[in-house]
């Protein structure tokens, strides 16, 4: 699959319009999903479209899983009666299906594209309009140093710039650290997710006093059972945040 070619933002408007048509001429634009030629850089073709699943009202007021029907503006899902979060809200802009698995794949290797003209960034922007509006600060959920240096970026921190572009608000890269490399949890149910990422990350000291009363937004890629995104709230509380709420691009439809 060939991906878009990233025009750097500071080279004039007419320039990078004619460096654009150029590059799509040798290498024309293909769907995030499928690869499928399509109109331009970073768009979806029908057939992808169609099989995004996007979530909206009715939904948990909690965790934002989708409902069947109406339940009232702060009904909130089993789960989250049982077990209640410790963030304040979690939204997320699509279900984790085979379709939206494709995109966010895409979105984690093409580093090269700011995320801001992907049409991920206006997903994650629409979906968590309320969440960053009572926010004060954006935190990504971080890599450990062995995958950041395997992989040269982190797929969050560019979903919370271009968040932090769109929205105003500031971004703390580097307000959380990996303390130690987990093993993948592909096929780990809630329990065994929870006991892998168990103290496996903490506050950064040179980053306390922008933690300390702050409402944080916590934005991740996709969340599953929720065990990272407890991980990563856990030990922002404890520094004093405010309150931490949850963003991401998908979320399976059961946390179970």
């Amino acid at each position: 699959m060939v991906w878009p070619v990233h025009i750097s933002d500071t080279v004039p408007a007419v320039i990078r319009g004619t460096v654009r048509r150029a590059v799509d001429i040798v290498l024309p634009p293909r769907c995030l999903g499928c690869g499928a030629l399509v109109g331009e850089p970073g768009a979806v073709c029908p057939s992808c479209w169609s099989g995004i699943d996007f979530i909206t009202a009715p939904m948990c007021h909690c965790c934002g899983l989708p409902f069947d029907y109406d339940e009232g503006p702060d009904a909130i899902c089993g789960d989250c009666a049982r077990r209640p979060p410790l963030y304040g809200h979690a939204r997320s802009a699509m279900i984790y299906n085979d379709a939206s698995r494709r995109l966010v794949l895409a979105f984690k290797h093409i580093p090269t594209v700011p995320m801001r003209r992907l049409p991920g960034g206006h997903w994650l922007s629409r979906a968590g309009s309320d969440l960053l509006a009572a926010a004060d600060i954006l935190v990504p959920v971080p890599l450990h140093r062995r995958r950041l240096i395997a992989r040269r970026y982190n797929q969050a921190a560019l979903m919370a710039q271009a968040l932090g572009q769109q929205s105003g608000l500031p971004v703390a890269v580097d307000a959380l650290r990996r303390t130690r490399a987990t093993p993948s949890q592909g096929r780990m149910n809630r329990s065994q997710r929870e006991r892998n990422v168990a103290g496996a990350f903490a506050v950064r000291d040179g980053r306390l006093d922008d933690v300390r009363g702050a409402r944080i937004l916590l934005v991740d890629d996709v969340m599953t059972t929720g065990a990272t995104l407890t991980a990563c709230i856990r030990p922002l509380l404890r520094a004093g945040a405010l309150n931490v709420d949850v963003l991401t691009l998908a979320r399976v439809s059961r946390t179970g």
